[in-house]
């Protein structure tokens, strides 16, 4: 009989629906798991196979944990707010919310035809106000704890999504990471969060938890911690000066000149009149290039030289000071000594200009006056630096440093790559910045007791890069908090990583209304066990979730430092070799495999193309090799349909009472039950698939020729194997051998028989001659006594 998978699996989805089977009693922590999935963004209608390998495979690693008694709590969510709803209410006049909460509605039920255990009671979406109502009252706190503040800055601009992006946003090419457009370069009065006070605290983290190593270092190289020293360069003629931060004060003797950042304030004071007129000319030309561009290795150097002088601290040398784009007013102190021969941009930028190349560090087996060819960034023989020649690069950095310090015009210091997190956003749909801005007062939070700051649903949505919430006037316009006076609301809306950085702590109660989260049951479940999602994450979401985490263990909110203890990336799922795209036309619909095959034999072939973190490469005809598996499967069940009841199995079975068959049998399935735990643990579905189709294998072969408690014994496992990785084939599985209860209401508790894993024969191969002549299976002790 072909196995009716449609019938199968509208008939389990409704029973565990219905009887309320993945619902978490959270008040049980005995054996808690929290796993989790990213939650899913509903920009279309339809859940993709991206989703499918992110979602299912984890669902089945979670049902394995709760076969094994595990109080598993798997919730899924919506993180609904975001660009494309607001692109496409300008493409087509939709109202983003219309559009969402239809997508959402959609999503739903694709969701469900997964069979994934997910606690629907725990669901939840941002884009409604029970939800962002709490990212106010975040943003308040940060506030209120001198971690959000505004300020002017230099910004990346989408000039297609007509947004501000966050660095982490703009791609290594320039180029927007949602659009592909090239960004731009805007000064814009901005919100940040000050997630830079956390910098050690987020690297120190990193040694706690469980995560891929890369995804660690991709981290660590985004904070970008750095030791070095901090140097005053007076400035000839005035009594200004400005600080340098560098790794390298052991080349302070070589340095040549010195570059200001185009933003840098004392630009515009230092300049000479000679100087102005290039100089500003200069700052035009590239006052639009992103950060990304300038500081492009490939990209050929730019820059002025503004006419004033630097005095170099350690030998008095006049140096003169250029502006240079490769320079950032962010990044440092936006100033940089220039050491062009032991520093390659420097040397690039030296050779362009002219400027002198003096050699302070000589490399092993070079003679002092051999011209550079290239900068020396190696360790060497101190020269031409006063009373430090003759040692060792590195042993004088220190010494220098301590010169630096006891003169008084330098201090040893650590610096971070990482920037404060950029959160304002001139669109609509997300979550209003709950600030007030008073002609009187300045800028005053709203109170608490007035959140949450509800989205207007009458905005005008215009391609202009303004923020749509400014054509509201009704929305705009309000009194101060303080005095009473009129006053305007702020019309930037938040990141959406704001969002997602604390919706893990919602799920355990999303209808709690007096609260953020609930505190009591945060305690007890977080941080979450298991958290799976894609590796681009890596220097954004994660790294805002794990800051957000940390500050609210400070206000003690949370008892754990960390949000995530254990993380797990899916790769990537391709079609002929090929990235699936529209345009490449090689998209694969999972809703066209499902209607033919069932979402069980979907969700099996995307385990068993490949190793999870790899991913694969997608086959139509690999899926009809799962299909077969299933339909075997099926076939062998109704064979022995009720066997249970009147043939019950035994707990185990003396091997010496066995036939030679139900001892290979038995031995099989004890070696699948010895293997697949270890498999499925490490999210290796691949193998553990295959373990279940050479049991099944073994069972065609076989399992007519056993007694009928043992098949009963073999069919009872096979099925405790075979629910989590395809549940709807397995409760069918579980009922037709003669059971009442779902097998994940109370499961079972199978014992691996260590005494079968003891093989009683060996295989000896006879060779003469380098020619394989015989096979002969003999007992295991003549074979040990022989050797």
């Amino acid at each position: 009989m072909k196995y009716p998978y449609s019938d199968v699996e509208k008939k389990w989805q409704s029973f565990w629906e219905d009887e309320k089977i993945y619902n978490t009693d959270l008040s049980d922590t005995k054996n808690k798991l929290y796993t989790l999935v990213m939650f899913i963004y509903p920009s279309g209608s339809k859940t993709h196979i991206g989703h499918w390998y992110n979602y299912a495979p984890t669902d089945s690693w979670a049902r394995f944990k709760k076969l094994r008694g595990f109080n598993v709590f798997e919730p899924m969510g919506y993180d609904a707010f975001g660009l494309p709803a607001e692109n496409y209410a300008i493409k087509t006049g939709v109202h983003p919310q219309d559009s969402t909460l239809k997508n959402i509605s959609d999503i739903r039920e694709q969701l469900k035809t997964m069979g994934c255990m997910y606690d629907w009671d725990a669901e939840l979406m941002t884009c409604v106000p029970e939800y962002y109502k709490w990212n106010q009252w975040l943003f308040l706190k940060l506030y209120e704890n001198g971690l959000a503040y505004r300020k002017n800055a230099p910004v990346n601009w989408c000039p297609s999504c007509q947004t501000v992006l966050a660095n982490e946003q703009v791609l290594a090419d320039g180029s927007c990471e949602r659009c592909g457009a090239m960004v731009e370069q805007k000064n814009l009065t901005q919100w940040f969060f000050k997630i830079t006070d956390y910098a050690e605290k987020l690297l120190d983290g990193l040694e706690t938890i469980d995560w891929p190593e890369k995804t660690k270092l991709m981290q660590k190289n985004w904070i970008g911690k750095s030791f070095g020293t901090e140097v005053d360069f007076k400035i000839d003629g005035t009594d200004k000066k400005f600080t340098v931060f560098t790794t390298r004060p052991d080349t302070l003797f070589g340095v040549t000149y010195a570059v200001l950042a185009p933003e840098h304030q004392l630009v515009e004071e230092l300049t000479t009149e000679d100087n102005k007129e290039a100089v500003e000319k200069y700052l035009q030309e590239i006052k639009s290039l992103t950060e990304i561009e300038r500081t492009s290795t490939v990209k050929e150097k730019t820059g002025v030289p503004t006419g004033a002088y630097a005095i170099n601290p350690v030998n008095n040398e006049k140096v003169p000071i250029w502006v240079a784009d490769y320079v950032l007013a962010t990044y440092g102190t936006g100033c940089v000594m220039a050491v062009p021969g032991h520093d390659e941009r420097d040397f690039e930028f030296a050779k362009k200009f002219n400027l002198p190349i003096r050699k302070v560090i000589l490399e092993d087996g070079k003679h002092e006056n051999d011209e550079l060819e290239e900068a020396f960034a190696g360790i060497g023989k101190m020269i031409n630096s006063s009373e430090f020649d003759g040692l060792q690069s590195d042993e004088a950095l220190e010494k220098i440093a301590e010169y630096l310090e006891v003169h008084n015009v330098g201090h040893r210091t650590i610096n971070y790559r990482l920037r404060d997190w950029l959160i304002s956003r001139q669109r609509y749909w997300g979550t209003p910045i709950p600030i007030i801005h008073c002609e009187k007062c300045g800028e005053v939070p709203v109170p608490v007791n007035e959140l949450p700051v509800k989205l207007p649903y009458e905005v005008e949505f215009k391609h202009d890069g303004g923020s749509p919430l400014a054509s509201n006037s009704d929305f705009v316009n309000t009194t101060c908090p303080k005095c009473g006076a009129p006053a305007k609301r702020e019309v930037d809306t938040m990141d959406t990583f704001v969002d997602s950085s604390w919706y893990y702590l919602r799920y355990l109660n999303p209808k709690i209304s007096d609260k953020i989260f609930d505190d009591k049951l945060a305690e007890k479940w977080t941080p979450v066990d298991t958290y799976v999602g894609g590796a681009e994450h890596a220097t954004m979401h994660l790294l805002y979730a794990r800051f957000i985490h940390k500050f609210l263990n400070e206000i003690k909110l949370v008892n754990s430092d960390e949000p995530f203890k254990r993380l797990i990336h899916q790769g990537t799922i391709t079609n002929n070799g090929a990235k699936m795209s529209k345009s490449k036309g090689n998209v694969v619909d999972p809703g066209t495999f499902i209607d033919e095959y069932g979402s069980d034999v979907f969700r099996m072939y995307l385990m068993f193309m490949g190793p999870y973190d790899l991913g694969g490469d997608w086959s139509d005809k690999g899926i009809v090799g799962v299909d077969r598996f299933v339909q075997r499967v099926y076939t062998i069940f109704n064979n022995f349909e009720n066997i249970q009841k009147d043939n019950p199995s035994k707990t185990n079975y003396d091997l010496s009472e066995l036939t030679e068959i139900e001892k290979e049998v038995y031995r099989k399935v004890n070696q699948t039950l010895d293997k697949y735990d270890g498999e499925l643990e490490n999210f290796r579905f691949n193998t553990a698939v295959a373990f279940l189709m050479e049991l099944m294998n073994e069972f065609t072969k076989s399992l007519s020729n056993c007694r009928k408690d043992l098949i009963t014994y073999s069919l009872e496992r096979f099925t405790f194997l075979l629910a989590p990785l395809a549940p709807h084939l397995g409760e069918e599985c579980w009922k037709i051998l003669g059971n009442d209860d779902s097998i994940f209401q109370n499961p079972p508790k199978y014992e691996i028989d260590k005494k079968s894993l003891v093989v009683d024969n060996a295989t000896i191969v006879v060779q003469v001659n380098g020619k394989i002549r015989a096979k002969l299976n003999l007992p295991i002790l003549i074979v040990k006594n022989q050797l």
